[in-house]
């Protein structure tokens, strides 16, 4: 198609396809749809919506036709394919200019443009992307704004790229070029200070480009392998040697150190113990890795984090002096070594020591020999050098198991160094109370604790508040024996009360309560001279945190403890327990309850509204009904029988199969304990229960589960029975005979429902009861239930296993404890 010609041509019939007559639209659109394979016509398109003098609309239509011809002609491979040399011109103009002025046009070229790059960029098309970063610089208002519009169109449809080729054409070149511009970036930080608006845009460009790294290094681990060589130089370069100072912010370091660590310690590049049963990706990996982490890389690395990264800053150090709470709960648990510096370097110290600790072993015991003996207190450096040293062996204490002996250390220095009571030394005294909580589970005899408890109860005389927070792990530890620490429990369980009663911060709490707990788990009935003081304050506590719901977690796991080691000294607790209404701690208390008092008769006034919520502690909450249940059934049904039997009935309305033989399950520890009282008070739930068994309930727990109560008040309470069985004859209009047959004959075909022994049992005790009667329709079913009880008795899961009597109410309370699976 000759473009000089054909363009009036083809001008001509766009502004007929634009027509609302149909007569002139209709042949134009055929013409249109012919001219569609003619080389040359998209050319002509492309004169056509970007010549602005044009009609709108035929230049809409235009572009319209352009942007559909690329989805059906523009791959080599489809029939009527544009050829290479219309696509290399129609490229060119396409992008040479970014001024349309009307919006609607501009956005289908930007999407256009997009659909070609998608096909061609960036092999075809290299120079698309360099075209638009710099027509984006330009100071026209209008050539920025399409260039934008462009680039963001062009991006979006790049990033849907999912043949492997091409995703590993686009990242070879932008991760490479990552390094290159993290570069520049840096360098121009030299430039603008910390009081430039710039200065936070260009830092948080810095850590996207990083995060692209981290990003693809923990999606992709194998396809990063040509870059760790690079990662591993740059990150190393900025963070460990001067190549950073000046430029190397502390947001720019986590990130570089999470770099290291992830490729030291990434599983896709460890091989196996077995060389030749590892992937050739991994081998490759790891030898990049080795080639790396040469000794002298390894020891600078080590002594550079442990002298310069390890060190408290005179920040950290008057934050102690002025907010120890704050410095006490610094962030350092959890993922915060993602995030924050100091975490950050010791889960990389960590993972490095433990990846090649033969290497880096000597070079920290050197460290530890050089630091033997007593420091000066006025050279701060070398005091907060050494508790720099002190941190690093007790993050590496595993490793060190065998190269250090740490008894001997204990006795002949840092037993001494935890006596000396100058205020500089106060972060060494810290630190070794730290570090002995790190190696005493690897290696402390148990013989020396005494002294360390000695120890231990000097320095919580200080009042520090940082030396608190080191004090859990002594205690809580697997040979903690009580009787050495007894001597020192009241005036160590006092000091921490009393910290626990000064802090103000939430978190500081909840460290102070996690102690106490372990305290008390540990000395267990030990404790009881001294916790009353703690028990009374714990309901103050409980209102004072009405907004921090972890640290009432904390006060409920300490209560909890407490209960477990303390209930028959505490009569006052129950008052407590309705301001700490929790189901888990009331569980708690009725499970340690040798009897019903009026104060936990009177909070089961609670019990409705947690059962209308039916949420997930419904099986805790019929725990503790079958625990009052247990414990006085008489008193317990007389005041709340009618409220509770309402609200099983309103929950037996809407709640799952799990949750109706839950409730069933209730009922009949009812019947079992109180079997006079009990069928009573639930009444107008056991006509449901018969006509399920009548009905033939298809599910076979829920079935077991029917006779189960049924059966119990059958045999325990016969009476009752008869007017439960008269009541169903009225309301089934069934004769009372045929009624009482038809329920033996579904009890004795679905005894194969029940699975447990002892109900079996239960159900052959309950139709055996009925036989002394001259009933012609029990006579009648006489082989049936003789059948299913001698079935009952030569069971082979009773073999050998004693089943407790759950027949006998005077049975003791801990024998009708209910399984797990039954409640």
């Amino acid at each position: 198609m000759d473009l000089n010609s054909a363009s009036t041509v083809v001008l001509q019939v766009l502004t007929q396809a634009t027509s609302q007559d149909t007569a002139v639209l209709k042949p134009a659109e055929e013409q249109l749809k012919q001219w569609e394979i003619q080389p040359g016509f998209y050319s002509v398109l492309l004169n056509i919506f970007t010549n602005h003098t044009l009609d709108v609309n035929v230049r809409w239509l235009a572009v319209l036709y352009f942007k559909n011809g690329i989805d059906r002609y523009w791959r080599r491979v489809a029939p009527h394919s544009l050829s290479e040399e219309e696509k290399s011109t129609l490229r060119a103009g396409l992008i040479t200019n970014f001024n349309e002025p009307v919006n609607q046009i501009a956005t289908q070229i930007s999407v256009l443009i997009a659909k070609v790059a998608r096909l061609d960029c960036p092999r075809q098309w290299p120079e698309l992307i360099p075209t638009l970063l710099e027509s984006v610089k330009v100071h026209d208002d209008l050539r920025q704004h399409r260039a934008l519009l462009t680039f963001y169109h062009v991006t979006k449809t790049l990033a849907s790229k999912r043949l492997a080729a091409d995703r590993k054409l686009f990242y070879d070149g932008f991760l490479h070029a990552v390094f290159e511009r993290l570069k520049q970036f840096l360098e121009c930080s030299r430039s603008i200070g910390t009081e430039n608006v710039c200065r936070d845009r260009l830092e948080k460009t810095i850590i996207l480009f990083t995060k692209v790294l981290l990003d693809f290094l923990d999606q992709h681990p194998f396809s990063f392998t040509p870059l760790i060589q690079r990662s591993l130089e740059f990150a190393v370069s900025y963070v460990f040697t001067e190549a950073g100072e000046g430029v190397a912010f502390e947001r720019f370091i986590v990130q570089c150190m999470n770099l290291i660590k992830m490729i030291v310690k990434n599983y896709a590049y460890k091989p196996s113990k077995h060389f030749e049963d590892s992937s050739p990706e991994t081998l490759e990996a790891h030898k990049i890795k080795t080639s790396f982490f040469t000794y002298p890389t390894l020891m600078e690395i080590c002594r550079r984090l442990v002298s310069h990264y390890f060190l408290l800053t005179e920040e950290e150090l008057t934050m102690w002096e002025e907010d120890p709470e704050g410095f006490t709960v610094e962030e350092t648990g959890g993922d915060s070594w993602k995030y924050s510096l100091r975490p950050c370097t010791e889960v990389l110290f960590i993972d490095i020591f433990h990846e090649y600790n033969q290497t880096l072993t000597p070079v920290l015991l050197e460290m530890v020999h050089s630091l033997q003996g007593p420091t000066n207190v006025e050279d701060t450096n070398a005091l907060l050098i050494k508790d720099a040293v002190y941190n690093a062996v007790g993050l590496a204490a595993y490793e060190l198991f065998d190269s250090v002996d740490f008894d001997q250390w204990f006795k002949n220095q840092l037993l001494a160094e935890l006596q000396v009571s100058h205020n500089r030394y106060k972060p060494i005294r810290r630190r070794v109370i730290w570090l002995i909580g790190q190696w005493i589970s690897v290696k402390f005899k148990s013989d020396l604790r005494p002294m360390l408890y000695e120890a231990i109860r000097n320095l919580l005389q200080d009042q520090d508040l940082v030396f608190f927070f080191n004090f859990c792990s002594p205690v809580d530890d697997f040979e903690f024996r009580t009787e050495q620490f007894l001597p020192y429990l009241e005036s160590m369980f006092t000091l921490l009360f009393q910290l626990l009663q000064e802090v103000t911060e939430c978190d500081t709490k909840m460290h102070v309560l996690h102690v106490l707990s372990c305290v008390i788990e540990r000395v267990n009935i030990q404790i009881r001279p001294y916790v009353g003081c703690l028990v009374q304050y714990l309901p103050l506590l409980w209102k004072q945190s009405e907004e921090h719901n972890m640290l009432r977690c904390a006060i409920l796991t300490t209560l909890i403890h407490l209960i477990q080691v303390k209930y028959q000294n505490l009569p006052d607790t129950f008052s407590h327990l309705y301001i700490l209404c929790d189901i888990l701690c009331w569980l708690v208390t009725l499970e340690n309850s040798p009897c019903l008092t009026p104060e936990l008769l009177r909070i089961f006034q609670n019990m409705s509204a947690l059962l209308e919520l039916s949420s997930e502690n419904l099986r805790t909450c019929f725990k503790i009904i079958s625990a009052y249940i247990f414990l006085s059934s008489s008193e317990f049904l007389q005041v709340y029988s009618g409220d509770l039997c309402r609200s099983f009935c309103e929950l037996l309305k809407d709640i799952t199969t799990e949750g109706q033989v839950q409730v069933l399950k209730v009922v009949e520890n009812v019947v079992k304990v109180n079997p006079a009282l009990g069928p009573q008070m639930f009444q107008p739930l056991l006509p449901s229960v018969f006509r399920g068994i009548i009905d033939g309930e298809r599910y076979p727990v829920v079935m077991s589960t029917y006779l189960g109560v049924i059966g119990r008040v059958l045999l325990q309470n016969a009476s009752f029975f008869s007017l439960l069985l008269s009541q169903m004859a009225c309301e089934c209009g069934q004769e009372l005979d045929q009624l009482l047959g038809n329920m033996i004959e579904m009890w004795v075909d679905r005894m194969d429902n029940i699975t447990q022994p002892e109900r079996r049992k239960l159900s052959a005790l309950a139709l055996l009861s009925l036989l002394p009667s001259d009933n012609s329709v029990i006579q009648d079913k006489f082989c049936g239930i003789i059948n299913i009880s001698v079935e009952g008795l030569h069971d082979p899961a009773l073999q050998g296993i004693y089943i407790p009597d759950m027949l006998n109410i005077h049975t003791p309370l801990h024998m009708l404890t209910i399984p797990e699976d039954d409640i």
